[in-house]
């Protein structure tokens, strides 16, 4: 796990300023506190912090062919580098390292731009081949490693593994753009391919970009997650094809030359990557989990009941669920708006695993691809009754009953019917934003602007659910769903925020369920082996039976939870108040600031529960208070 910088002249060979270009690499130094270096040739420059983790001496970055006429920076881990290897070496290519960089390298040669169809892993890289004036930008193919980059006014095109390194380049212009607002109160995170400024754009996953000078910059796409053929329908002979390609999806991501663990929540897919790591390595398996000192949000008992029963070197760092001193650190480590709270833990655990190992393992991924969340339940049973009563019919009459049935957003889901009604009324798009929304339209509508909506010119956040619902190419509902989810969700929340906590502390997370090949097998099972009477992740749990005591697999799912709404009425009460009436929102214009403060008068008298928007809230606040008052945490923007 590595950072990378890189400026390129679009427009012809304009020298690189080594300061800038060193500047914008050291400020990625967490993400590699290993080591760093820089590469300049004419009109190019690269940069790359390193991490080391495999051929600790043996592979320096830049990375340089033979002949120094390619140059590779490159952040992840190439799985299947094992394999590659001897291919490349039929085909002439000598190697001077025993790492995967040199192997990402001379399949570039081999296999051009179509190299990265051949790569298994996580990854992000950049490189610049001189003899065909070339620089090639990937992605992985689900979006664990971040790349960000901006076309400049003055023709130059600057990227990084994350915000903060472009932040320190003075072209950046960094206008807010209003559609990312609305996406970031819509979802909790500014979604792929935008960021928060108007100017940076997010290479999406499984995407990459062959740069030319003179010519546009225009990201392409190389894969789309689309059902394997021949997967089996019948429970048993699945689950044997599952246990063999998760324990080999574990087997290659336990490749390291550096100390090596596992995250352990308690839950169904950290637990069963643990037991399964266990099965595959003769030493004890090292585990971290976090304990809360609230009952409601603790799941420590089940992850030391899997640590006994695997008899793991288990690590719990017990948290009082009214900490949450790091609150101000999260706009340093996320860059732009980041509103998911379980950010908070996801930072501990990190910090607490690399007291001991350089790589963990987790179980990110298993909810999207076997469909372990609850809305996909209730998104599969509304889209059958829709099904079934013409639409002429269902939206008018569904529509009255949503509309004169009292509202219980306190209540669960299933006493909720007010929102079962409006999501059977609506159209596909409208129910499932509405499942995945954290603030919906009538709240967004309160609390923004007259002049900020109109700025939108009809704009919605719906529209980026609605693309990925119809991109996924299958009559299933279900599919549709985990699909969207894989595309929006699970690359601008879930890794997101692995990744920025996991580098925050310089450890490497890897994750076995999103292995593609494994993903792709996934997507090939029946709807009823994903969900079967109502039970979620079906195969998933039948898969890890023998694994894991049955209470743990068949409770309620819990989730890495923060209780926010007590903090609001408590410990926090001063701080959300500030933030509601703050200048500094006050000063974008983009709010009705008489609004925010009646949503927290109500949220504070119990009445209402508020939480998740003044979160949201509290997260902008503190992003656009960093904006206005200059601050770039370690430093500030560098003049070339």
């Amino acid at each position: 796990m590595c950072g990378l910088v890189g400026i390129f002249d679009l427009r012809g060979e304009r020298s690189v300023s080594p300061r800038l270009l060193t500047a914008m690499n050291d400020r990625l130094a967490h993400r590699g506190p290993d080591g760093g270096g820089t590469f300049i040739a004419p009109g190019v420059g690269l940069g790359h912090r390193r991490l080391s983790i495999i051929d600790i001496e043996g592979s320096p970055q830049p990375f340089l062919s033979a002949d120094e006429r390619i140059a590779l920076v490159f952040n992840g881990e190439i799985y299947n580098f094992q394999e590659l290897r001897p291919e490349l070496q039929a085909a002439g290519y000598r190697f001077r390292s025993q790492g995967d960089t040199e192997v990402l390298l001379h399949a570039w040669q081999h296999w051009g731009p179509d190299c990265v169809t051949r790569l298994r892993g996580m990854f992000a890289f950049a490189l610049w081949d001189s003899g065909r004036q070339q620089l090639f930008i990937a992605r992985d193919r689900l979006g664990k490693k971040p790349l960000y980059y901006a076309e400049l006014a003055d023709g130059h095109l600057i990227f990084g593994s994350e915000l903060k390194a472009l932040m320190m380049h003075p072209g950046l212009d960094r206008t807010i753009d209003r559609t990312a607002v609305a996406d970031y109160l819509a979802y909790n995170y500014v979604p792929e391919p935008k960021s928060i400024y108007a100017q940076v754009r997010k290479l999406p996953p499984a995407h990459a970009m062959l740069v030319e000078r003179g010519k546009a910059v225009a990201p392409r796409a190389y894969w789309r997650l689309r059902p394997e053929e021949g997967v089996p329908s019948e429970q048993a002979a699945a689950i044997e094809a599952f246990n063999s390609r998760f324990a080999e999806a574990t087997r290659i991501r336990m490749i390291s030359d550096v100390p090596l663990g596992a995250f352990l929540s308690g839950g169904v897919d950290s637990s069963g990557i643990v037991a399964t790591m266990a099965g595959l390595s003769p030493q004890p398996v090292n585990s971290f989990s976090i304990a809360f000192g609230s009952k409601q949000f603790d799941e420590s008992e089940y992850a030391q009941a899997v640590a006994d029963r695997y008899r793991t070197h288990h690590v719990s760092w017990r948290v009082d669920p009214d900490e949450f001193d790091q609150l101000d650190r999260l706009v340093e480590v996320y860059d732009e708006p980041f509103g998911d709270s379980s950010a908070l833990p996801t930072l501990r655990v990190c910090a607490l695993a690399r007291g001991q190992v350089t790589v963990a393992l987790s179980g990110d991924g298993g909810d999207e691809l076997f469909a372990g969340y609850r809305r996909y339940l209730w998104h599969q049973r509304e889209e059958q009754i829709k099904g079934r009563i013409p639409a002429a019919i269902r939206r008018p009459l569904f529509g009255a009953l949503g509309a004169l049935y009292p509202k219980m957003d306190w209540a669960p889901r299933y006493l909720r019917a007010r929102t079962t009604f409006q999501e059977l009324a609506w159209d596909e798009t409208d129910a499932y934003f509405h499942s995945v929304s954290v603030m919906g339209d009538a709240m967004r509508s309160r609390i923004l602007s007259r002049d900020f909506q109109a700025s939108l010119q009809g704009y919605h956040p719906k529209e980026l659910v609605g693309a990925a619902l119809c991109e996924a190419e299958t009559d299933s509902p279900l599919l549709r769903a985990q699909y969207a989810d894989i595309k929006t969700w699970l690359p601008g929340d879930i890794l997101v925020k692995t990744d920025r906590a996991s580098m925050a502390a310089s450890l490497e997370v890897r994750a076995p369920l999103l292995d593609h090949t494994l993903a792709e097998w996934a997507f090939g099972l029946p709807d009823d082996l994903r969900i079967r009477g109502g039970e979620k992740k079906y195969l998933l749990k039948k898969a890890f039976e023998p694994l894991l005591p049955h209470d743990l697999l068949y409770r309620p799912k819990q989730g890495f939870v923060m209780p926010i709404a007590e903090w609001f009425r408590g410990p926090l009460a001063g701080r959300m108040s500030g933030a509601l009436v703050s200048p500094h929102l006050a000063q974008t214009g983009f709010f009705d600031m008489a609004q925010l403060q009646r949503i927290g008068e109500e949220h504070r008298s119990g009445r209402f529960d508020h939480s998740a928007t003044i979160w949201t809230i509290l997260m902008f606040e503190a992003f656009m208070r960093r904006e206005m008052t200059g601050a770039l945490g370690e430093g500030a923007a560098v003049n070339a």
